[in-house]
């Protein structure tokens, strides 16, 4: 938790003011964006090789080394702001992208220092830490810049002096806190046994996963809560100012969609570990629906509504996740679980990638209400795979 704080302040520091200072530096609005996505693409690519350094020396070193590529990736956007190197500076934010990567794969690390019933809860808590920084890291951006002023440096680089030092800090507490090895929960719950994916490398391990039911509901809630999410959520703001509601609605309704999504994920954790993940994915389904249905009607509605279906869809994704992603954490065969969940996370990320490439093509082609269309779409086969599980494999409700 106390790592997921830090990494929270080293994200959503740079994160908010990586667009502008790919503008400034490149002089064109239409780079700014390539600031973020280089970014998340780089959290889905580092995903991989972090998953595998997991699984062959400890999480220890998965999670600190996430971290101090973050901090490489940070030392590199700060050097290219020097040199006014704009190519330089996606390497960087691509490389800074590993951190969003580590503080993911920290929830399956949460859920292995505990016992099997309360693995949903622990990566849940986990996850609503991690709001703790992300909540803090944006409110620094003004302070960070006075700072970097103050030192002679590019205005909108001082906030990455503060990313230097939380991941730095995040990695020695992981270094000092996390055992080399956590040995794994051995009394396994014959409610809920271990599925049976006998893979050894990556790709073996996803095919495998794919191919076994409860694991298939798992990746599939994974990726689709977060392609929905991200797909809809990047377009929101832009849809808002379109019908003239002002830039502090837009803020507001966006720290109700954060909120949304880590602020009842204990809730959620508690909900999983008590009716099982597929329940919780339905769940999960649900609320899906209705925000997507509330911000399809959104065009001609004011901020109340939309502000309701930006908290349920932050909602939708929380159910989503921690239901997904306790099922990995928990129904998974100790010698593929790591594996399995690294490649989760990747085609999660690179999902969320084109999700948000995608979104601004449709909403200047079709509008906001086919983007909610297109997004109930994606929801679809994460429905049927809920229903399939619940039918197939009932929930057990394990003791408290």
């Amino acid at each position: 938790m106390i790592s997921q704080v830090l990494a929270g302040v080293g994200v959503a520091s740079g994160i908010a003011v990586g667009g502008l200072l790919a503008e400034r530096l490149s002089g064109t609005v239409a780079l700014a964006g390539f600031a973020q996505t280089s970014s998340v693409l780089g959290a889905g690519l580092w995903a991989i090789p972090l998953a595998r350094l997991a699984g062959r020396r400890g999480r220890r070193w998965g999670l600190a080394a996430g971290y101090l590529l973050a901090l490489l990736g940070t030392g590199l956007i700060l050097l290219a702001a020097a040199v006014h190197l704009v190519p330089l500076l996606f390497v960087g934010t691509a490389a800074f992208g590993a951190a969003t990567a580590a503080g993911l794969q920290a929830r399956f690390a949460a859920a292995e220092v505990v016992g099997l019933r309360y693995r949903a809860r622990a990566l849940s808590v986990v996850m609503w830490a991690t709001t703790l920084g992300s909540v803090a890291g944006p409110n620094l951006s003004e302070l960070g810049s006075r700072f970097g002023r103050g030192l002679g440096i590019e205005p909108l680089t001082g906030p990455y002096l503060f990313s230097l030092v939380a991941f730095a800090g995040a990695a020695v507490v992981l270094s000092v806190g996390i055992a080399g090895r956590v040995p794994v929960d051995q009394d396994q719950d014959p409610a809920r046994p271990v599925t049976p994916v006998r893979a050894t490398g990556l790709i073996p391990a996803l095919r495998a996963g794919l191919r076994n039911p409860t694991t298939r509901l798992a990746i599939v809630a994974v990726i689709c809560s977060h392609t929905i999410m991200v797909g809809v959520m990047v377009m929101t703001p832009l849809h808002m100012t379109h019908h003239g509601m002002t830039l502090d609605l837009v803020g507001l309704v966006l720290s109700i969609h954060i909120f949304g999504m880590y602020g009842a994920s204990p809730i959620m954790g508690w909900l999983t570990d008590r009716l099982g993940g597929p329940a919780v994915i339905g769940i999960g389904v649900i609320i899906f629906a209705a925000a997507l249905v509330l911000g399809g009607f959104a065009d001609t509605t004011q901020g109340p509504v939309i502000s309701l279906a930006l908290g349920l869809l932050g909602l939708g994704w929380s159910a989503g996740m921690i239901g997904g992603s306790s099922l990995l954490a928990s129904a998974v065969s100790d010698h593929d679980r790591v594996s399995l969940q690294g490649g989760t996370d990747a085609l999660m990320n690179l999902a969320a990638a084109g999700s948000s490439a995608l979104s601004g093509l449709v909403m200047g082609l079709a509008g906001f209400p086919a983007l909610n269309v297109i997004a109930a779409v994606v929801a679809v086969p994460m429905a049927v795979l809920a229903l399939r599980g619940l039918l197939v494999r009932p929930a057990v409700t394990p003791e408290s």
